[in-house]
């Protein structure tokens, strides 16, 4: 299969689910970091090992320039993007009466402005490769319903909805499809100091979601069989919303 697939944030949890999802569905892969560089390369060496074809990239999504720069350098050796998972993105919570600036900006920058910073740059060569492809977003259940203590994440992953759908009619008659992938109470180390008993009572299904689930969304949204999915959402929360 020659379709390669950039992923951001790929470099543990959820992102490095959907690397081994999309490798065991013979994608080629571009895998994503900040910081983890350990990670990124232990994510990296176990899709190889499955014989995929794969690299990686390491960019600050909040960075509009850098993100250009190594994103145009990339696709300027090795052909567009067939494929984009937008999974790179971070949570500072706080009440909103005391939240900091700082926790508002670096949320919001994260996570709405860095699908932007990532997205500019590779669209209009999907575009231009005539080929079709897949954009999948990674949002949230706060996105969705709002979630108390979580006002700038859920302003930042809720505008990551609006945007997808609003792109999605821009570049279906490209054969692009563009979906949200909305995760709910799901287990990563971001989850880990939550209050889980409580969480998990409010959940019907009883239970955490597991980071290969969310990734199954996503490569069932990547397959041809989704060719005719898009401006969609899909939730996968165990029944919460």
């Amino acid at each position: 299969m020659d379709k390669t697939i950039l992923i951001t944030g790929a470099s543990k949890g959820i992102g490095r689910a959907i690397a081994l999802r999309l490798a065991k569905e013979g994608f080629s892969l571009v895998i994503h970091y900040c910081q983890d560089e350990l990670g990124a390369r232990q994510t990296l060496q176990a899709v190889q090992d499955m014989g995929t074809v794969a690299r990686m990239l390491s960019f600050d999504q909040r960075q509009r320039t850098l993100c250009r720069e190594i994103l145009e350098a990339d696709m300027a050796c090795h052909g567009p993007y067939w494929g984009v998972i937008l999974n790179g993105g971070v949570s500072q919570d706080n009440a909103f009466p005391a939240m900091l600036d700082e926790e508002w900006d670096g949320v919001v920058e994260t996570n709405l402005g860095g699908l932007y910073n990532v997205l500019r740059p590779v669209v209009m060569p999907m575009v231009s490769a005539r080929k079709g492809g897949r954009i999948v977003a990674l949002s949230s259940v706060s996105g969705m319903v709002g979630n108390r203590g979580q006002v700038n994440y859920s302003a930042a992953k809720a505008g990551i909805i609006g945007a997808m759908k609003a792109l999605a009619l821009e570049l279906a008659k490209r054969k692009i499809t563009v979906n949200c992938v909305a995760p709910g109470l799901i287990k990563t180390a971001m989850t880990e100091n939550l209050p889980q008993e409580e969480a998990i009572a409010l959940v019907p299904m009883r239970r955490m979601g597991e980071a290969w689930e969310v990734a199954g969304a996503v490569a069932f949204l990547c397959s041809e069989e989704a060719g005719y999915i898009t401006r969609q959402v899909l939730a996968v929360n165990g029944g919460l919303v």
